[in-house]
């Protein structure tokens, strides 16, 4: 153990912990919306299936949302184990924004769940339905100040330094520092697009396995057609965000086009193996002048290099074969959820889809999981060696915690991380067969 690096486990245990509750409120965060989108479908309509629909997709909800809060509270407590220097440096400004997101998840989002899943029949329409807004508003509004936190520590804004701690100069330009707006899109187009994968992918294994009813089928034409019209959008905003990351941090844009040298028209590596002791790439396969096309929106713009940050940049195989997970994963979204929607028009209803197709839909389920993981790691991966960039390092601000404990807690998250995880998969899928096995009974 006594050669273990302090810091190095210290940033596997974060991750650990970061990785693991950004699943859930991945999904809580749009899926939210698509109950309030089913609620509304069955007032208006008085059609059961968007009412089946809703009430299955809420425990679904209230399954993701507790586990959210209860692995967001365990995140927490890094800030003062491994990471005490962090919260005494920035604590007058990361504090704040972190108490705005406790009392939005308790007060608002809890409140109104209880109205949401107990509220049936014991309250109006109109009051269910308005509580199943204020929930969707308090999902978005806590990711509101995780990303204006986030964002922060990536572009830091509307600050002052005394004493070495750091202050607010102004709250309106720490909230909206540069990156915030593409980083805050960027994550609400994740989310909907895991939402819309999930509700879809379980759709169709209800039907593969002979579970479908009424709700099978406008659930899975909710989530196939969300997905297609969410999926150009995120192409749209991360080509915008990727100019805002160019401008303020030009070196995770070089690892993450593994550009070692300054140069203009660079090309687009669709394959290459970065070496950071040669400072080079083996075995390139790209496309000439492609990257700087799509990062400057010039074949002969400039990328400037790696080089030019040698010590100051962040390791570079990670970034690069990240965002490529990334971007391969939002390839298949787009092409399955164009693809499905095509066939659902041309089937006309959900249960005569082909097989292959939703045993595909089925697969990518969880696909939403893989591409915001990945691009979750080019984000918090390209930020280093800076806890909060370009102003303080984050070998300066680890805990003094010796590697033997934190490989021993580390080890302790990971089996239990792994065991959550399954059981939670598990049970969705048990939910889904159930409720249509429900249904089934019932006709």
């Amino acid at each position: 153990m006594d050669a273990l690096d302090p810091l190095l486990l210290a940033r596997l245990q974060f991750a650990a912990n970061i990785s693991f509750h950004i699943l859930f409120p991945t999904i809580s965060i749009a899926l939210c919306w698509a109950l309030l989108f089913f609620r509304w479908r069955w007032i208006r309509s008085r059609d059961t299936a968007w009412l089946e629909a809703y009430r299955l997709w809420t425990k679904v909800f209230a399954l993701t949302f507790a586990m959210g809060v209860v692995s967001g509270i365990t995140m927490s407590f890094q800030f003062g184990t491994n990471w005490p220097g962090y919260m005494q440096r920035v604590g007058n400004i990361a504090g704040p924004l972190l108490g705005y997101e406790v009392l939005t998840a308790f007060f608002l989002e809890a409140t109104f769940l209880g109205v949401m899943l107990f509220g049936h029949d014991r309250v109006s329409e109109r009051l269910h339905l308005a509580a199943t807004a204020l929930v969707a508003l308090g999902t978005t509004a806590s990711a509101f100040w995780i990303l204006a936190l986030n964002s922060w520590m990536q572009t830091p804004a509307g600050f002052y330094v005394e004493g070495g701690q750091y202050h607010v100069a102004s709250w309106l330009a720490v909230i909206f520092n540069p990156s915030f707006p593409y980083r805050f899109g960027h994550m609400l187009l994740a989310s909907g697009l895991t939402a819309a994968f999930l509700i879809a992918g379980l759709s169709a294994w209800q039907i593969l396995r002979g579970r479908a009813s009424a709700a099978t089928g406008v659930a899975l034409r909710t989530g196939l057609f969300a997905a297609a019209l969410l999926i150009p959008l995120q192409i749209l905003l991360g080509d915008l965000h990727g100019l805002n990351t160019l401008k303020h941090q030009p070196q995770k844009i070089a690892a993450i086009e593994g550009v070692w040298q300054t140069e203009r028209g660079a090309p687009l590596l669709l394959f290459a193996l970065p070496d950071e002791k040669t400072r080079s790439n083996h075995f390139e396969i790209g496309i000439p002048k492609l990257a700087s096309l799509i990062l400057t929106h010039d074949t002969a713009g400039e990328i400037r290099g790696l080089n030019e940050f040698e010590g100051r940049h962040p390791p570079v195989a990670p970034l690069f074969w990240a965002f490529r997970i990334m971007v391969g994963v939002g390839v298949l979204m787009l092409l399955a959820s164009w693809v499905g929607v095509w066939a659902l028009r041309r089937a006309g209803r959900a249960e005569a889809l082909p097989r292959p197709l939703l045993r595909l839909l089925t697969a990518m389920s969880f696909s939403g999981w893989v591409a915001t993981l990945a691009g979750w790691y080019v984000t918090e991966i390209g930020r280093q060696p800076w806890l909060v960039f370009g102003e303080l390092l984050t070998a300066d601000l680890v805990g003094p915690a010796p590697a033997a404990t934190i490989a021993v807690s580390l080890t302790a998250y990971l089996i239990t991380y792994a065991l959550l995880l399954a059981a939670y998969v598990s049970v969705l899928f048990y939910m889904a067969g159930k409720a249509g096995q429900a249904a089934g009974d019932a006709a």
